[in-house]
């Protein structure tokens, strides 16, 4: 079965053989993916040489797997033959699965080798108990994201770190600083002593917060006014702070205006000479730029 265009015409030895080697592969190929897909084919498109080199180290590798797994189960069927006259014991299995083992190893190729211990190696480094070759791909495409989630908590501990020593050194140097002799910073004299007073104003105002509030509630039923509650006084705090929005907003207003005369009509005057002025100045910039871009431009 041919894999070439219609419209491919072939012209030399060559070429000839190279696609009777495509044409070989191919049917190879077609055969292997009906032995393991049943019925389904590639799609037209799929058929290049790349996808054709791909399927073809992919048949490989499956057929080397096949061809180990077969060893194996001869060698354990030779095995489990070899002590069907009596039952094994513990020990006589560990003996047989390390003399299969060992026997497997030695068994192995310089790549086969390397690459199981490569296997191993990842094996222990990620922890795994019973690795497999697709488990530790998945442990091993984990690594990147969990690597760069690692670098980025460093960083920010890093930088977390050097804000909290540059703070202590700026605490310890201003603690250092006031508790020396030439220091800038001096307590007031009558601080003690003030403070004291601070305390005693607020015992005496603590200990007659019970009788105040007594008190209001009492004005408070006499004139037939319940106690504001907290909803009231949230609704009255930002009533009260719009009407400083708004107040502030005509000061602005009226802040325009300021230096002007009380008499509307001397500062009406005022404003038409600032407005003639303004005239002027804008009449003089026009002649200034029109001399400037008459200077400029070149003449033929």
């Amino acid at each position: 079965m041919s894999h070439l265009p219609p419209q491919t015409a072939i012209f030399s030895p060559s070429v000839a053989r190279a696609a009777a080697s495509a044409a070989a592969d191919w049917s190879h190929i077609d055969t292997w993916l009906t032995t393991h897909l049943g019925s389904r084919s590639l799609p037209p498109f799929e058929r290049n040489p790349d996808t054709l080199r791909a399927l073809l180290a992919l048949a490989s590798f499956n057929e080397s797997a096949d061809d180990s797994r077969a060893s194996l189960l001869r060698l354990e069927s030779h095995a489990l033959s070899s002590l069907t006259d009596q039952p094994p014991s513990p020990d006589d299995a560990a003996a047989a699965r390390a003399a299969i083992l060992s026997s497997l190893e030695s068994s192995l190729s310089r790549e086969g080798a390397a690459a199981l211990s490569s296997l191993a190696a990842l094996a222990v480094a990620s922890g795994t108990a019973h690795p497999t070759p697709s488990l530790l791909a998945a442990r091993l495409a984990a690594l990147p994201p969990q690597l760069a989630s690692l670098e980025q908590a460093t960083s920010r501990t890093a930088a977390l770190s050097s804000y909290v020593a540059s703070s202590a050194a700026s605490a310890a140097s201003l603690s250092a600083s006031l508790e020396e002799d030439d220091s800038p910073y001096r307590p007031a004299n009558d601080l003690a002593k003030a403070n004291l007073e601070a305390q005693r104003h607020i015992r005496n105002l603590t200990a007659r917060l019970p009788e105040l509030r007594d008190r209001v509630n009492g004005l408070a039923r006499s004139v037939g006014v319940p106690s504001p509650t907290v909803e009231q006084v949230r609704r009255e705090e930002e009533a009260f702070v719009a009407l400083l929005r708004e107040k502030q907003a005509l000061d602005a207003q009226v802040a325009a205006y300021e230096g002007l005369p009380a008499d509307v009509d001397e500062a009406r005057r005022e404003l038409e000479a600032l407005r003639d002025e303004l005239r002027r100045i804008t009449e003089r910039r026009d002649a200034v730029f029109e001399g400037l871009v008459e200077r400029e431009t070149p003449r033929k």
